[in-house]
């Protein structure tokens, strides 16, 4: 099908056409020679009506029989697809403006319209003239499309679409004016709450943190006191070495002496309860110091909680003075999703304020128990200086009695000396009597011990466990239990020997150095114990 121009001159000069109509009488065809798809901008001349002006210009429409014979009785075009853009370049026309209904073949054409049996829908005759329709599966029916009526009707419900649109939309924007107004007041008003608050806390922060450092210093000042204390009781403790030395050293001096020389006198007696008295003041002294030292330990946890809880605190003033001088213009501001969720509280005000005021009262208390422990190292000190200078005292009148006793117990010795010697040359002759009978064993239990290893060699069902068998082992077992008692007889006989030189050395011991007892207890003894070797006076700097 050609599309047949009034201006065309010759063949040759005629344009290709995607899509050719019939040539209208009135309608020219578009510059391009190409027709555009139904439902497109109305940009070509068959669309938008005959161009005003010009020789070809006519005022009537074609009739229908002339052109009858350039229609197809099927539309070979293809329609659009419904999501195709427009042609134009506007961005506030969407496709779907300008897209047109498919048409089904299966639904008749009187389906199309509203009513399309109504009265008023239907031609009153039949008009010579029929508009010529686009497509050749076009309706073909006598009767309009729609009527004044529904053309007055959609234009009606247009206008007050329309009006109901614009009032929704005045309503929004004025709704949403206001809720702005509200949500910045609000907003307002909540950082500045927020704000106040904030210098509320650091207010709080503040004032504990202040009774925290006066705490502290208060704690510090007594645990150096107690320090102080600590050192004269521990120097105290050093100092009674000296008199615990001369005692020990006079229970050394003694011990010198052996055997009947090593009386449990009433010397003995005084110097070794001098020794419990300086050693239990040196323990009630050590446990002193140690409770001491715990009562340092829990100044010194204290006064480390007071300092953590002052350091915490003074961090705390630091990031909420830091939030406090935050403002919308502030630097370094950014979003954080989610940040509040995250919940890593782990106290509340009552709480925060308990922990600080437990940490001072517990403070309070160490420090009062240390005062007490001042006191009672003050009154160890005078009370262990008291004991120990009265049992020094009775330590010398117990010595000098005793030196006078000494001179009449070194003749007692001698007998006692020559029996020793005498059970030592008895008990040699028994040893070597067991010696000599353990020897005497060596011999049967190796018969015995031969006799059951030959009969080991028997051959097959020889090897039988008759009486010969079994009187055998019982030989060997007897002989062994026989060794061991003589065994066992040699050591005891071995050890009473010793000990019998044991007792020899001591009684000799005790014969070369009784005339040195005398010496001992009167001139080195008594000698040493002169003169206090410490301060009666402990507590004096």
């Amino acid at each position: 099908m050609e599309c047949r121009c009034a201006t065309a001159k010759a063949p040759s000069e005629k344009k290709d056409c995607q899509v050719s109509f019939p040539a209208i009488q009135g309608y020219n065809c578009p510059p391009s020679g190409v027709m555009e798809y139904l439902g497109h901008t109305q940009t070509s001349s068959y669309m938008t009506g005959p161009r005003l002006g010009g020789s070809n210009y006519q005022t009537f429409l074609p009739t229908v029989g002339t052109m009858q014979g350039s229609y197809k009785a099927v539309d070979s075009y293809p329609a659009p697809s419904p999501l195709r853009r427009s042609l134009t370049t506007l961005p506030w026309k969407p496709s779907t403006y300008y897209q047109t209904a498919r048409v089904l073949p299966s639904t008749a054409i009187t389906r199309s319209i509203p009513e399309p049996m109504s009265t008023r829908n239907q031609l009153s005759e039949i008009d010579s003239i029929k508009v010529p329709p686009v497509f050749a599966a076009a309706r073909n029916a006598l009767y309009t499309r729609y009527s004044p009526r529904d053309w007055m009707h959609s234009n009606q419900t247009n206008y007050l679409s329309s009006d109901r649109v614009r009032n929704a939309a005045e309503r929004l924007r004025l709704d949403t004016v206001r809720l702005c107004k509200e949500t910045d007041d609000k907003t307002k008003r909540t950082q500045s709450e927020v704000g106040k608050r904030l210098g509320n806390r650091l207010g709080d922060i503040q004032f504990w943190k202040s009774e925290l450092i006066h705490e502290t210093d208060l704690m510090i000042t007594e645990t150096n006191a107690l320090n102080e204390a600590k050192r004269l009781l521990e120097r105290a403790l050093q100092e009674t070495e000296n008199p615990l030395h001369v005692s020990q050293e006079c229970l050394y001096n003694r011990e010198k002496r052996q055997s009947i020389d090593l009386v449990h006198d009433n010397v003995e007696k005084e110097l070794i309860k001098e020794v419990d008295v300086i050693k239990r003041c040196q323990e009630k002294m050590r446990n002193t110091i140690e409770r001491a030292t715990n009562q340092q330990s829990l100044n010194r946890a204290a006064q480390h909680e007071l300092e953590t809880d002052e350091r915490d605190k003074f961090l705390a003033k630091q990031v909420d003075d830091s939030c406090h001088k935050m403002r919308n213009t502030s630097r370094g501001l950014g979003y954080h999703n989610g940040v509040e969720t995250i919940d890593t509280t782990v106290s509340v005000p009552e709480t925060w304020a308990q922990f600080s005021n437990n940490n001072i009262q517990r403070s309070q208390s160490e420090r009062a128990a240390s005062k007490q422990m001042r006191n009672e190292i003050e009154s160890v000190l005078n009370q262990c200086a008291n004991e120990m200078w009265q049992q020094w005292n009775a330590v010398n009148v117990c010595l000098t009695q005793r030196v006078q006793e000494s001179t009449d117990a070194r003749n007692k010795l001698q007998t006692h000396l020559s029996k020793v010697l005498q059970e030592i040359f008895d008990m040699e002759k028994n040893i070597e009597l067991l010696k000599k009978s353990i020897q005497d064993k060596e011999a049967p239990m190796q018969v015995a011990q031969t006799r059951l290893d030959t009969r080991l060699r028997r051959p097959n069902i020889e090897l039988c466990r008759d009486a010969v068998q079994h009187r055998l082992v019982e030989e060997v077992s007897e002989i062994g239990e026989t060794v061991d008692t003589l065994y066992t007889k040699l050591r005891l006989a071995e050890s009473a020997v010793q000990e019998l030189l044991r007792t020899k050395s001591t009684l000799e011991q005790d014969l070369s150095v009784k005339n040195n007892s005398i010496f001992i207890d009167r001139e080195k003894c008594v000698g040493m114990r002169k003169t206090f070797p410490m301060s009666p006076r402990i507590v004096c700097c």
